[in-house]
Protein backbone atom coordinates (compact mmCIF):
# COMPACT_ATOMS: atom_id res chain seq x y z
CA UNK A 1 0.00 0.00 0.00
CA UNK A 2 2.60 2.38 1.02
CA UNK A 3 4.30 1.59 -2.66
CA UNK A 4 0.75 2.70 -4.49
CA UNK A 5 1.13 5.78 -2.91
CA UNK A 6 5.11 6.82 -3.37
CA UNK A 7 3.95 5.75 -7.13
CA UNK A 8 1.07 8.36 -6.87
CA UNK A 9 2.82 10.67 -5.29
CA UNK A 10 5.80 10.44 -7.65
CA UNK A 11 3.63 11.06 -10.87
CA UNK A 12 1.59 14.14 -9.48
CA UNK A 13 5.25 15.58 -8.89
CA UNK A 14 6.32 14.52 -12.29
CA UNK A 15 3.37 16.14 -14.05
CA UNK A 16 3.49 19.37 -11.60
CA UNK A 17 6.98 19.43 -12.51
CA UNK A 18 6.49 19.03 -16.07
CA UNK A 19 3.63 21.76 -16.35
CA UNK A 20 6.38 24.48 -14.33
CA UNK A 21 9.05 23.44 -17.00
CA UNK A 22 6.48 24.24 -19.92
CA UNK A 23 5.86 27.75 -18.03
CA UNK A 24 9.20 28.64 -17.54
CA UNK A 25 10.07 27.64 -21.63
CA UNK A 26 6.54 29.43 -23.19
CA UNK A 27 7.77 32.43 -21.27
CA UNK A 28 12.26 31.82 -22.38
CA UNK A 29 10.18 32.29 -26.14
CA UNK A 30 8.37 35.07 -24.84
CA UNK A 31 11.77 37.10 -24.01
CA UNK A 32 13.64 35.77 -26.82
CA UNK A 33 10.66 37.37 -28.81
CA UNK A 34 11.49 40.19 -27.18
CA UNK A 35 14.81 39.95 -27.96
CA UNK A 36 14.92 39.10 -31.35
CA UNK A 37 11.91 42.45 -32.42
CA UNK A 38 14.64 44.40 -30.19
CA UNK A 39 17.51 43.93 -32.28
CA UNK A 40 15.58 44.13 -35.58
CA UNK A 41 13.98 47.76 -34.90
CA UNK A 42 16.58 49.46 -32.25
CA UNK A 43 19.62 48.17 -33.04
CA UNK A 44 19.91 47.80 -36.91
CA UNK A 45 18.93 51.31 -37.34
CA UNK A 46 21.76 52.39 -34.82
CA UNK A 47 24.31 50.70 -36.71
CA UNK A 48 23.34 51.99 -40.65
CA UNK A 49 23.59 55.14 -38.50
CA UNK A 50 26.72 54.67 -37.26
CA UNK A 51 27.97 53.07 -40.48
CA UNK A 52 27.16 56.43 -42.30
CA UNK A 53 29.16 58.49 -39.57
CA UNK A 54 31.94 56.53 -40.44
CA UNK A 55 31.51 56.93 -44.23
CA UNK A 56 31.01 60.71 -43.39
CA UNK A 57 34.22 60.77 -40.71
CA UNK A 58 35.87 59.08 -43.34
CA UNK A 59 35.38 61.49 -46.12
CA UNK A 60 35.96 64.48 -43.98
CA UNK A 61 39.71 62.55 -42.74
CA UNK A 62 40.44 62.36 -46.85
CA UNK A 63 39.45 65.80 -47.47
CA UNK A 64 41.73 66.85 -44.69
CA UNK A 65 44.63 65.10 -45.59
CA UNK A 66 44.83 66.33 -49.18
CA UNK A 67 44.07 70.04 -48.95
CA UNK A 68 45.32 70.91 -45.62
CA UNK A 69 47.77 68.35 -44.58
CA UNK A 70 49.71 67.26 -47.55
CA UNK A 71 49.96 71.04 -48.51
CA UNK A 72 51.49 71.69 -45.01
CA UNK A 73 53.85 69.22 -44.91
CA UNK A 74 55.23 70.02 -48.68
CA UNK A 75 55.86 73.42 -47.01
CA UNK A 76 57.45 72.24 -44.19
CA UNK A 77 59.84 70.37 -45.75
CA UNK A 78 60.61 72.35 -48.38
CA UNK A 79 61.47 75.19 -45.36
CA UNK A 80 63.54 73.07 -43.52
CA UNK A 81 65.90 71.75 -46.26
CA UNK A 82 65.86 75.58 -47.25
CA UNK A 83 67.40 76.21 -43.76
CA UNK A 84 69.49 73.15 -43.32
CA UNK A 85 71.31 74.12 -47.27
CA UNK A 86 71.88 77.90 -45.63
CA UNK A 87 73.02 76.50 -42.13
CA UNK A 88 75.34 74.50 -44.03
CA UNK A 89 76.96 77.46 -46.53
CA UNK A 90 77.35 79.20 -43.11
CA UNK A 91 79.19 77.04 -41.59
CA UNK A 92 81.47 75.95 -44.93
CA UNK A 93 81.91 80.22 -44.26
CA UNK A 94 82.52 80.12 -41.22
CA UNK A 95 84.92 77.22 -41.35
CA UNK A 96 87.06 78.56 -44.28
CA UNK A 97 87.26 81.74 -42.57
CA UNK A 98 88.86 80.25 -39.33
CA UNK A 99 91.70 78.27 -41.63
CA UNK A 100 92.52 81.33 -43.41
CA UNK A 101 92.67 83.28 -39.82
CA UNK A 102 94.94 80.54 -37.97
CA UNK A 103 97.26 80.52 -40.32
CA UNK A 104 98.13 84.36 -40.19
CA UNK A 105 97.79 85.04 -36.69
CA UNK A 106 100.35 82.24 -35.82
CA UNK A 107 103.32 84.25 -37.38
CA UNK A 108 105.30 80.88 -38.16
CA UNK A 109 105.07 80.83 -42.08
CA UNK A 110 105.60 84.78 -42.55
CA UNK A 111 108.75 85.13 -40.13
CA UNK A 112 111.36 82.39 -40.94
Amino acid sequence: MWLEVVRDAAIVLLAFESVVIGVLLALTLTQIRKLVRLLREEIAPLLDSAGETLDTVSGTATFVSRSVVSPLIKASSYTAGTLQAVRSLLFIGRKVGRHVSDEGDDGSSDRQ
